[in-house]
């Protein structure tokens, strides 16, 4: 038989976009939204215009166990998810710590766990997804009295870090799960990885507005660089580092047109000497994939640093992950590619951008969990075969 032969209720804390009841719902599980505990009122009207419900915003620390309303477990599996706040734990953020007490967003942690004390019935089933830095050699005294809390409530927890390039997502996202079930006679293992189809030009759109581009003077040397470095490799010209080359372009805005040698001599210089430019060295500037669209990364290192088909992690701040196109300019990703690069649709998307600024929308996805990390989770834990 099925696992989730009971219809299951979400109660969702932290919910932010409600990343959990759409992997749910793609599933075709038999659930219903049950609870939602989500502060920030923006990822609320996101949340309600994507799932077609009408929750309010609500603090944790406001609301009790009877909130939960968990009652009849024999008529009803309850799901329990709670991502929450890693500005106090990751490497981005300021490195707080979760401590019970600290008074740091990251130590929301422990209102989960008083609002399991306060529960006259438990979920049969929990789901936590953080940043790896949650079980660091810094954090991982805090997350192991976590970890015998919940065994002493009757839960089994597993624990694993799983990657989104492994479930799908062209994206290098590493998060940290935590599965853990009530009275647990059924064992649970974590997806295994698969090979990844998609690339980033599978997700990128074809043409966005072009207040997404970036032509500033470092951004078109990048692009000059990466068009010198395709070209040599093509045999298109030969100069040495200090020389000079003709990119003759059609069209300058799109900056199209066959790289020219020009060794140590310089090409003509006309009234508008855009299209000459000096060779650099350029090997800061990695393209490990010739196919373009791909992915540039300057937020550790300055502009330049590494390019590939697959995505740098997102954050909620806008980062330097941009987009490098076939005609080698160089972009900010448009907040709907953020949205499916977090396994949301474009319908999806569509409904949150009715409700909010694209500010908020970038914000949503970078602190959003993977849909399709989820579903595969998910598929195991509610959809699995049991004995």
């Amino acid at each position: 038989m099925k696992h989730n032969n009971k219809p299951i209720r979400l109660i969702e804390l932290f919910a932010g976009i409600g990343s959990q009841a759409k992997a749910l719902e793609n599933l075709e599980v038999n659930f219903e939204h049950y609870k939602v505990v989500e502060f920030d009122k923006y990822a609320i009207s996101s949340y309600n215009a994507i799932h077609g419900t009408d929750f309010e915003t609500s603090d944790i620390t406001q609301i009790c166990g009877n909130d939960l309303n968990i009652e009849k477990t024999d008529e009803y599996d309850y799901l329990m998810t709670y991502s929450f706040p890693c500005q106090d734990l990751s490497i981005a953020g300021s490195q707080k710590g979760m401590s019970k007490g600290g008074n740091t967003r990251s130590g929301l942690l422990w209102q989960v766990e008083r609002l399991l004390n306060e529960s006259f019935e438990l979920p049969q089933m929990l789901l936590m997804e953080n940043v790896p830095q949650v079980i660091s050699k810094k954090n991982i005294g805090d997350f192991t009295e976590w970890q015998k809390f919940l065994e002493a409530k009757g839960y089994t927890n597993y624990l694993e870090i799983l990657n989104s390039k492994d479930y799908g997502i062209p994206q290098n996202r590493k998060r940290c799960f935590m599965v853990s079930i009530l009275n647990d006679n059924r064992g649970f293992e974590f997806p295994k990885p698969f090979q990844l189809e998609k690339k980033i030009s599978d997700i990128l759109e074809d043409n966005v507005d072009d207040s997404y581009y970036v032509d500033t003077p470092e951004s078109v040397r990048i692009g000059d660089m990466l068009r010198i470095k395709q070209a040599t490799k093509q045999g298109f010209i030969d100069c040495p580092i200090g020389g000079v080359a003709d990119f003759s372009y059609p069209n300058s805005e799109t900056r199209r047109g066959r790289v020219q040698g020009g060794g140590m001599i310089s090409p003509t210089i006309t009234a508008t000497t855009t299209n000459v430019c000096k060779i650099e060295n350029c090997n800061d500037i990695n393209v490990r994939h010739t196919e373009l669209p791909c992915i540039l990364d300057d937020r550790d290192k300055g502009y330049g640093v590494k390019t590939s088909d697959i995505c740098p992690t997102q954050r909620a701040a806008r980062s330097g992950i941009k987009a490098i196109e076939k005609n080698y300019r160089i972009r900010r990703l448009a907040p709907l590619e953020c949205w499916k690069l977090m396994g949301f649709d474009e319908s999806d998307y569509n409904k949150a951008a009715t409700c909010n600024s694209k500010t908020q929308l970038y914000k949503q996805a970078g602190n959003s969990i993977v849909v399709d990390v989820l579903e595969n989770i998910f598929r195991k834990l509610v959809l699995s075969e049991v004995s």
